[in-house]
């Protein structure tokens, strides 16, 4: 067996920081997993995860599906890339388009990042502004145009090397009704994208009522409007929660689940709006107005994965397992932090479970107070539920799959248990 320090070290030496992601990052080293399975995984050192990160919350159907894995082997004795057209992508078209409500037409893209920064180019060529209009703390990707106001309760970019011009293009506002007409009044906006669960996967709720509403006010506007459901779409339901709750945008945005848990992503939306890159409809029938490009959209192994994950995720049998596992969950770290006298609320919608530890109710707290969290109360619960084999999404959050069981989370609250006394005892956590 190999140690994690060991290939942390060997890392740095061969990338920036030791990671390809820099949340992938732990102090003081990543673990490095060798193999998952279902909703566990295991790293170099040979232990044993109950994962509640599930890729990023792309592992919708659990880690290694055998239909998938089968579809993936099948495809590669195929082809593994050509470059050309193929059946696999109309078929996952056809998918995407039956399911979720807005979609007319689909396009597939190569990751989450680029199906934001699609959608963003498509809105600005229909309505023919340049503004875009987000909402404070959503996060839409890490390209230049979704940075200004990633953070929340900043309108500066989250990264150097993004132009004050880019920067100028994109204005926040918060995430209600009326600070929304108000900024909707600048004339150059044309385009506004909200993520459909709140900032960063829910972890800051946006209530139902309110995401209708805003839908409401850039309907009435006439702009563009842009659901960002790379986490919600075919989790909080097979349409995702546009489908759930009977809001329809003009365009969507999807990734992760989509894809089978998959690299790529996709643009959905009205025909009028996505015909724009039909090259038959070109000004000079060579070039579609809006362009889009990409060696490895569609490509034919992530379709042959994804349409064997689709047949799973359209009956909605898959998410309402998720679901329960996740109420199963919530209602156990509750139940444990009123045990360990925490204060503190657990809450989350669908398959996802999030902590706050303070006295505040949720309502009377900005998105930028919910998601600030002590890094000495971080590092304690996530190093310690390590050390008893549960993984976290992210700091204080977790996600459910199909594959996830009751005696996983059972086994889970155990550790939760165990990690809760230890944080008290060291006083990481006021009790």
């Amino acid at each position: 067996m190999t140690a994690n320090k060991d290939l942390s070290h060997r890392a740095r030496a061969a990338l920036p920081g030791g990671v390809s992601h820099e949340l992938r990052y732990r102090a003081p080293h990543p673990i490095y997993i060798t193999r998952a399975q279902g909703a566990e995984k295991w790293d170099t050192e040979g232990r044993r995860y109950i994962d509640f990160k599930m890729g990023s919350a792309s592992q919708m159907l659990g880690h290694s599906h055998p239909d998938v894995v089968e579809a993936l082997q099948q495809a590669a004795t195929t082809a593994i890339f050509s470059a050309d057209c193929h059946l696999g992508e109309i078929e996952w078209a056809e998918w995407v388009n039956r399911l979720v409500p807005c979609a007319e037409r689909t396009r597939f893209c190569a990751s989450g990042s680029e199906a934001t920064m699609l959608a963003i180019r498509l809105g600005r060529a229909f309505s023919g502004k340049p503004g875009v209009l987000r909402i404070d703390g959503h996060y839409h990707g890490w390209h230049d145009h979704a940075l200004k106001g990633a953070k929340p309760g900043s309108d500066q970019p989250t990264s150097l090397g993004v132009p004050q011009a880019v920067s100028d293009l994109i204005t926040v506002c918060a995430a209600n009704p009326q600070s929304m007409e108000s900024a909707l009044q600048d004339p150059q906006i044309g385009t506004v994208i909200i993520e459909a669960s709140g900032a960063n996967y829910g972890s800051v709720p946006l209530a139902t009522d309110t995401l209708r509403a805003l839908h409401d006010v850039a309907r009435k506007t006439g702009v563009v409007l842009i659901f960002d459901e790379i986490i919600t779409g075919f989790r909080w339901s097979p349409g995702g929660r546009q489908a759930r709750d009977g809001i329809v945008p003009d365009l969507t945005t999807l990734a992760k689940v989509v894809t089978g848990g998959l690299p790529g992503g996709a643009v959905c939306g009205k025909a009028e709006i996505m015909e724009l890159m039909n090259n038959a409809e070109s000004r000079d029938g060579l070039s579609p107005p809006v362009s889009h490009k990409g060696t490895f959209n569609a490509s034919p192994l992530i379709a042959a994965g994804a349409n064997a994950a689709m047949k799973y995720l359209s009956t909605g049998t898959l998410q309402a397992q998720a679901d329960a596992m996740a109420a199963r969950l919530r209602d156990g770290i509750a139940a444990l932090m009123d045990q360990h006298g925490i204060t503190g609320t657990v809450y989350g919608e669908s398959s996802t479970c999030h902590m706050y530890f303070g006295t505040a109710a949720l309502d009377e707290l900005s998105p930028a107070q919910i998601r600030t969290v002590q890094p000495t109360l971080v590092n304690g619960l996530r190093g310690g539920l390590l050390k008893r084999g549960v993984d976290l999404m992210s700091h204080t959050s977790c996600v459910t799959s199909a594959a996830h069981t009751p005696a996983l989370i059972d086994e889970a609250l155990g550790a939760f248990d165990s990690t809760f006394a230890a944080l008290v005892k060291d006083g990481l956590i006021a009790a």
